[in-house]
């Protein structure tokens, strides 16, 4: 294994570790954890005909989806554009956090201190 994968993966995880979202969000996300079902989950979320391979690529995804999210929820009301909608932000943070921990756990990464692979809480 050479060092860009570990790198990109160890860039993905501190990205994950650093962002800031609601505490009912994350609760709600974690929650739905335990109904998480990658290929009909992840393909409804990515919105593709199959379930891409588990990896930093998708977890790259969706990290970018959720930021796209994350914006509309933080437009002012009056902003043109799509509304935010809390179940599929929810559907979204499920996915990124399920695809985290799928690709941490499949890359071993001895000389890394432990991460929490959940979203902080915003303050």
């Amino acid at each position: 294994m050479s060092c860009q994968p570990r790198e990109s993966i160890v860039s993905i995880l501190d990205t994950i570790s650093s962002t800031h979202r609601p505490r009912l969000l994350l609760r709600t996300a974690r929650i739905g954890l335990q109904e998480y079902r990658r290929e009909s989950d992840l393909r409804r979320v990515l919105r593709l005909p199959a379930a891409p391979p588990p990896g930093p690529a998708t977890v790259r995804a969706l990290i970018d989806l959720e930021a796209q999210i994350e914006a509309q929820r933080l437009r002012p009301a009056h902003a043109i554009g799509d509304t935010w909608r809390p179940a599929r932000h929810v559907e979204v943070m499920i996915a990124l956090m399920a695809e985290a921990q799928l690709m941490a756990e499949a890359v071993p990464m001895p000389a890394l201190p432990p991460r929490r692979l959940t979203l902080s809480r915003a303050k």
